[in-house]
């Protein structure tokens, strides 16, 4: 049995899977403006790309920028993640540029999460992982694949790596060619579901991989990134849209 994570005033791997939205802005004005319709559609988690925050690498006005969005969001769960270059994001860093940034966010005392992509210097990843519980944050350690969709038994065994290297969550989104990657992404999720002791997200991205979004429940992953204005990845749904259609496909 997995345990339930708890973050803010929710838990990833109990009940429903949890709902997250992205804020992309580019200021901070861009982003506390985002914050006003999100507040009103109610998710359980705000991811903030700071890849996309121009400032982000301003030590000072990131802290400053995450703890006016803290205080904006409320109770709302806040994941912050840097996406680097290579996995689909806004900005090339080296790796001591990428895990400076992460100790900068962890100072700053703003977020409930920390989003930790998995294949970097492994010492540094680890290093990391043991900051972040050290503040109370928690860890949920990622891969993106935007090319394919690996087998099954190299997305379990990302997430498994995950799993030893301390993360709380273990995230994979890979990209589909066919009908086949999507149930491959599915097939791998419940496998991982079955037998790592801690919770998963998955995602098959693009208009494929959309029903991967609705599936969470059935096939095992905890959370689904969904859209409240601007999108973070392919194939993110609307909020308004993607919350009935979990509640009709929930399992009693």
């Amino acid at each position: 049995m997995q345990p339930a994570i708890k973050l803010r005033n929710i838990e990833l791997g109990s009940g429903r899977p949890k709902l997250a939205v992205p804020i992309t802005g580019t200021t901070i004005n861009d982003i506390l403006a985002a914050t006003t319709p999100i507040l009103a559609a109610q998710p359980d988690v705000v991811e903030w790309r700071i890849d996309f925050f121009k400032d982000v690498i301003n030590p000072e006005k990131l802290k400053s920028a995450g703890q006016q969005l803290r205080q904006a969001l409320g109770d709302i769960a806040l994941l912050t993640t840097f996406r680097t270059k290579g996995e689909g994001g806004e900005l090339a860093l080296s790796d001591t540029e990428y895990f400076k940034l992460c100790e900068t966010v962890l100072d700053g005392g703003f977020t409930d999460a920390l989003d930790v992509e998995r294949y970097h210097d492994e010492q540094a990843v680890k290093q990391i992982v043991a900051a972040a519980h050290e503040h109370q944050v928690v860890v949920i350690m990622s891969n993106h694949d935007f090319d394919k969709t690996p087998a099954v038994a190299e997305i379990v065994k990302r997430l498994t790596s995950m799993v030893d290297y301390g993360a709380d969550v273990a995230k994979m989104a890979v990209m589909p060619q066919s009908v086949v990657d999507v149930l491959t992404l599915l097939t791998a999720t419940n496998i991982a579901r079955q037998t790592l002791p801690q919770p998963v997200i998955t995602m098959s991205m693009g208009d494929l991989g959309k029903v991967s979004r609705l599936a969470g429940e059935v096939f095992g992953s905890c959370l689904s990134f969904a859209t409240v204005g601007a999108a973070s990845a392919p194939g993110q749904i609307a909020l308004e849209n993607l919350r009935p259609e979990l509640e009709d496909l929930k399992l009693n």
